[in-house]
């Protein structure tokens, strides 16, 4: 049975799952534009690889440790400024999907690069001696190859972000965290505690389920 709290809070709750899905999702769609082609370069300028470049390697990799170092509500304090260049204000859900856009694009690219990394070295030398461009090298080879890693890759990641999602209500992004601290905590309901965690675990087990049981589906194609 639905408790009498969460039929009475229903509408602040699908506000809350809706605000959610738009971080998440600007999230991934970032780690996806971004990320994907930052991981990729990370790994080209590696030492050893087509386009080794060491000055390069290092900027880039610096920058995405630095990003992945701070602490995630440290970060979105610290870009507040540069939320409010971006999108005009540095309150609501855009303005919260700002910081966690840039976190998702460091945390993504290194998982990308790692997972190139794990391709076998017999893979690139052959699109070498092919004649394979570097467009053709990365889509046609290194994707291919690693297109399982990468999907468990932009799994993991999409909890992760679910995860720091929940703290954007400091920036007043909401989101189903901030409503479970609003409404559960704050007001000592518990009731609404208890649902919001249960959505939590429900939308983060089917994430997980989905990237698993495609990434397996993936890797049988090979």
């Amino acid at each position: 049975m639905i408790p009498e709290s969460v039929i009475k809070y229903q509408d602040e709750i699908w506000q809350a799952i809706g605000d959610t899905f738009v971080m998440v999702g600007i999230s991934i769609a970032a780690a996806l534009l971004i990320g994907l082609p930052l991981g990729t370069l990370l790994y080209l300028f590696r030492r050893g690889q087509r386009y080794e470049n060491k000055p390069l390697f290092t900027i880039l990799g610096s920058l995405v440790n630095i990003i992945r170092s701070f602490p995630f509500l440290l970060l979105v304090v610290f870009m507040i400024p540069f939320t409010r260049f971006v999108v005009g204000t540095s309150m609501g859900t855009i303005a919260a999907s700002v910081p966690l856009a840039v976190i998702a694009i460091a945390y993504y690219a290194r998982l990308v690069e790692q997972a190139l990394l794990d391709v076998p070295k017999g893979v690139v030398e052959a699109a070498t001696s092919m004649g394979a461009s570097t467009i053709q090298l990365v889509v046609k080879f290194l994707y291919v190859e690693a297109r399982s890693s990468l999907v468990l890759g932009l799994t993991t990641a999409t909890i992760s972000f679910i995860s720091y999602s929940t703290v954007m209500g400091i920036v007043g992004g909401g989101g189903v965290g901030d409503f479970a601290i609003r409404y559960g905590y704050q007001r000592y309901e518990t009731d609404i505690m208890v649902f919001t965690i249960i959505i939590m675990i429900i939308l983060v087990q089917t994430i997980q389920y989905t990237g698993s049981r495609l990434s397996r589906w993936l890797d049988r194609r090979s």
